[in-house]
């Protein structure tokens, strides 16, 4: 599980990444990230909307293979970003390795990478 000084709550931080952050796209999800411009560590949001799945269990089971992900990363992403990742709805027929390696490589790709 993801620690809470890693988690983005509260939705004016999820509305000031959509409205003021930049998008990176890659097959079956976006991530969407904000600059705040301090040294905090980066807070992570995690967006599956009900038209991925109207399965509360399917879209929980997805926000964990993410969540475990970034959980495992957080020490190669930059300070000072709040990340959402929001799926799109092809991801609910990726398998969970697919999903795992499609978030490692698009965080690396991605501008919120130290790398």
């Amino acid at each position: 599980m993801l620690a809470r000084k890693y988690r983005l709550s509260g939705s004016r931080n999820f509305q000031r990444v959509e409205a003021q952050g930049r998008v990176f796209q890659a097959k079956d999800f976006g991530i969407a990230y904000f600059d705040r411009k301090d040294t905090d560590p980066p807070r992570f949001g995690f967006a599956i909307s009900t038209k991925v799945s109207k399965e509360a269990v399917d879209r929980n089971t997805i926000r964990r293979h993410m969540s475990e992900t970034v959980r495992l990363m957080v020490g190669e992403i930059k300070n000072g970003f709040d990340i959402v990742f929001l799926a799109k709805t092809s991801i609910i027929r990726v398998p969970a390795d697919e999903i795992i390696r499609e978030v490692r490589m698009a965080v690396r790709e991605s501008e919120i990478s130290k790398k």
